[in-house]
């Protein structure tokens, strides 16, 4: 990479002391920092962490080189040194964030991985950042490099767009998170200045008073950020700032349920529209309920956590049902093949649950937070970093694969940023109390009572119950150590009705000090408090029986009726097309099944499965309905799609009326499908899945977007010459939110004795519904190949979800 001259920094700020203790203005239950703590290699988070260093930080950094995201603001800091050099403004308005990001993720591992490379590296890209800074401190590659004709996104002045589309304060949130992180990791404070530089801008021309431009962010997340550096500076106009931005939502120019603005934040009480953007402002309205007390915000926000709980949370602890403005569905409304779930959102979830612990201090925010943790987020990379998904569906029938990148890059270096940050997740301190919410096998020194306290923590967990936590040294006398018993060893699936474990078994748990049995209870938190004088040497063996479990879903849940999902500790498990050599989707659970554990390996990394008798219904060519005894094998939902596209299922039907049996074979699903340019889940036009309305996301479709104002094609190789006379097409439309129309025009064509493409004759008209069968009947032709030729609209696609031939 070229090295940059350093600009210099003006501000000198010296952070006050109670940036490095506990803070008076911190959260009821203080965190226990990342720096506090450090992973053990080798174990199942361990695995991650080494991935995240060796593969997806080094990735994002040089997808930061390839994709211009540091030519952006090297091109910014040429403008500023001659104004006369002006460049053209490309990309997307937040391409800035993802240096900021990996650079978040990158100052996290090198707390439990030192690396003074990587601490050079990182160095050189601030130098770039920081060369493009704006005298008074604006950082917006956006409009720094063209000022007259700044991004399509940015408006002709600052602020100006702010509430659509310009992006300069979510720029300016994963600045603020990135710069914390790295300083907290190194002690440089090299980030740190432009971003308090940047946040001090903001608090400047962004408000409420006259002269001010009165705007809230299109994307949050700069709430969220503000709070935090609030906390680390002790400076309350950051934490002003951040509640301001959340006053006035829905007061001023934008008003709509898509970004949260529809009312007032405080008058909210269900998750509604763009499921990262809602997660991003909920974890900042958490954050001003817990620094300022506010208890119409903390009504606010438990409303809303409630919602989500009660209502909107997959099995996996994903949230977003819609592909539709990538947001909340309604209430219940939880497809699985259409399930957004987006890796962002996820991670959103989790910065909820975690800052309403910080507030509550009760347990049940962690057994979302872990369900989220262990299936939904980290589903969103591949087991050794380098594949990425932006949805994460609970089912699929091939047509969703793993990503070595995206354009919009939003996930991948998201993923990248949270992964590494995991070490301050896992103990919270609140006077004399130390909470030990996740279990995984590290080391840390904690602060109780101003004093040091060692602990070591080993286990095997996701794959077994059993976790030691060893006190390595103890200066601060007595203390309560306070283990969250989860819910899922207690028999709740999630703190609400959402779901239910169907199989009628109790699990126990038991916890032991020194050998000797505890006698404690799990109090209305969730906790199981062992409160006594602590010694160098004392061992807690904790025991969580761990089975397979069945869980069915509220009956109101329209998609997973008579339906199972099945897990076993924190980890939910699907059925996968490489394990089962027969149709998964045609799959009957037993009414009372019995699991047994095997031992399998994915991507080089060992994983335990689940494995169990099933049944598979078919229909066969005369239409009867058969049966066949299956062994059916189960991997853990986050594995899933690291060999192949192809079939997956979490919810697996266990009652007839739920079961779809395997159709039987047409002259289309026999056919080799062929097109006249790459497209998306190109054998769903064959696969015998037909939507039940126009707005059917259950079922696969392919699309030719973001192509438009042409014309395409899709053609059957038939298995051997046929005579065909109809053809039937069910066209995909997801207006208005989505890119593709029905076509403008379509027709059939056959392939002649001469390999000839000719248009079939007899044809009355050639519909074009949406989502319902479009059928055309001509003159019989006796054919080997036949072409389906598509003219897409003036301004927008087309897709179909099948195409049937007769």
């Amino acid at each position: 990479m070229k090295k940059f001259a350093t600009i210099a920094l003006s501000m000198t700020m010296i952070l006050p002391i109670s940036a490095q203790k506990e803070q008076a203005h911190g959260y009821p239950i203080t965190p226990v920092p990342f720096t506090s703590v450090k992973v053990a290699s080798g174990s199942f988070w361990g695995q991650r962490l080494e991935a995240s260093r060796k593969v997806t930080i080094p990735l994002a950094f040089s997808k930061c080189e390839e994709t211009g995201r540091y030519t952006n603001f090297s091109n910014a800091a040429e403008h500023l040194k001659d104004p006369s050099k002006v460049f053209k403004v490309g990309g997307l308005a937040f391409d800035d964030t993802d240096p900021y990001k990996t650079i978040e993720g990158a100052s996290y591992i090198l707390q439990t991985y030192p690396d003074k490379k990587l601490v050079a590296y990182i160095d050189s890209v601030l130098e770039i950042i920081a060369s493009a800074q704006e005298p008074d401190g604006y950082l917006y590659t956006s409009r720094t490099q063209n000022p007259k004709e700044p991004h399509e996104w940015a408006g002709d002045k600052r602020w100006s767009m702010e509430e659509d589309l310009s992006h300069e304060l979510y720029n300016l949130g994963h600045m603020v998170e990135g710069a914390i992180a790295h300083y907290q990791a190194t002690g440089s404070r090299k980030f740190l200045d432009i971003a308090i530089r940047y946040a001090d801008v903001v608090c400047k021309e962004v408000g409420p008073n006259p002269g001010q431009a009165c705007v809230v962010p299109g994307h949050q997340i700069a709430e969220m950020a503000l709070a935090k550096l609030y906390l680390l500076t002790g400076d309350k106009k950051y934490l002003d700032e951040a509640k301001f931005f959340l006053d006035y939502r829905g007061k001023t120019t934008i008003v709509h349920d898509y970004s949260q603005a529809h009312k007032p934040v405080v008058e909210q009480d269900e998750a509604v529209g763009h499921a990262v953007r809602a997660a991003y402002m909920y974890a900042g309205m958490a954050d001003v309920a817990a620094l300022t007390g506010d208890k119409e915000y903390i009504k606010a926000i438990d409303a809303i956590w409630d919602n989500i709980v009660t209502k909107k949370l997959y099995i996996t602890g994903g949230i977003g049902a819609t592909s539709n403005g990538e947001a909340f569905g309604a209430n219940y409304e939880l497809p699985n093949m259409s399930a957004y779930c987006e890796t962002c959102a996820a991670i959103g979830n989790v910065y909820v649950n975690y800052r309403l612990f910080l507030l509550h201090g009760d347990s049940k925010y962690y057994d979302v937070l872990e369900r989220t943790l262990y299936n939904g987020l980290i589903s969103g990379v591949s087991l050794k970093g380098d594949g990425f998904f932006y949805p994460n569906p609970l089912e699929s029938m091939g047509q969703h694969q793993r990503q070595a990148w995206f354009g919009c890059a939003c996930c991948p270096s998201n993923i990248c940023r949270f992964i590494p940050s995991l070490p301050g997740y896992i103990y919270a301190v609140k006077n004399r109390n130390v909470y030990i919410n996740l279990f995984l096998s590290n080391k840390s020194i904690l602060s109780v009572a101003g004093k040091k306290v060692g602990l070591t923590q080993t286990t095997e967990y996701p794959w077994n119950g059993d976790i030691t936590v060893s006190v390595d040294q103890n200066t601060a006398g007595q203390f309560a150590m306070k283990i969250r018993i989860p819910g899922w060893v207690r028999n709740q699936v999630l703190p609400s009705n959402l779901y239910k474990y169907s199989d009628n078994k109790r699990l126990d748990y038991s916890v032991t000090v020194n050998g000797q049995t505890v006698v404690a209870k799990v109090t209305n938190d969730g906790y199981y408090t062992i409160d006594r004088k602590w010694k160098k040497g004392d061992k807690i063996q904790i025991h969580f029986d761990m089975e397979p479990r069945t869980v069915r879903a509220n009956n109101k849940v329209e998609a997973d009726r008579g339906m199972v999902s099945i897990e076993r500790g924190p980890l939910v498990y699907c059925a996968e097309h490489p394990d089962n050599d027969f149709d998964i989707m045609a799959t009957l659970i037993n009414q009372n099944p019995q699991f047994r554990i095997g031992k399998g390996e994915i991507a080089g990394t060992p994983i335990q499965t689940l494995i169990t008798d099933a049944q598979t219904l078919n229909l066969n060519k005369s239409g009867k309905l058969e049966t066949q005894d299956q062994t059916l094998t189960l991997i853990p939902y986050y594995a899933w799609c690291h060999r192949g596209s192809g079939k997956m299922r979490v919810w697996l039907p266990q009652d007839l009326n739920a079961t779809s049996p395997s159709q039987p074979v047409t002259l289309a699903s026999e056919s080799k499908v062929t097109s006249s340019c790459e497209v998306p889940a190109i054998s769903s036009i064959n696969d015998r899945l037909i939507p039940k309305d126009e707005n059917d996301r259950s079922v696969p479709y392919t699309h030719w977007w973001p192509k438009k104002d042409c014309t395409e094609w899709l053609a059957y190789e038939f298995p051997q010459e046929s005579l065909v006379q109809s053809a039937t097409v069910y066209w995909y439309d997801d207006g208005p939110w989505g890119g593709c129309r029905v076509p403008q025009s379509w027709r059939i064509l056959y392939q002649n004795a001469q390999g000839l493409w000719q248009p079939v004759t007899g044809v009355t008209d050639y519909p074009t519904d949406k989502g319902t069968a479009c059928t055309v009947n001509f003159n019989p032709v006796k054919t080997k190949a036949l072409r389906l030729e598509v003219t897409l609209p003036t301004d927008n696609a087309t897709g179909l979800f099948e195409w049937s031939v007769r």
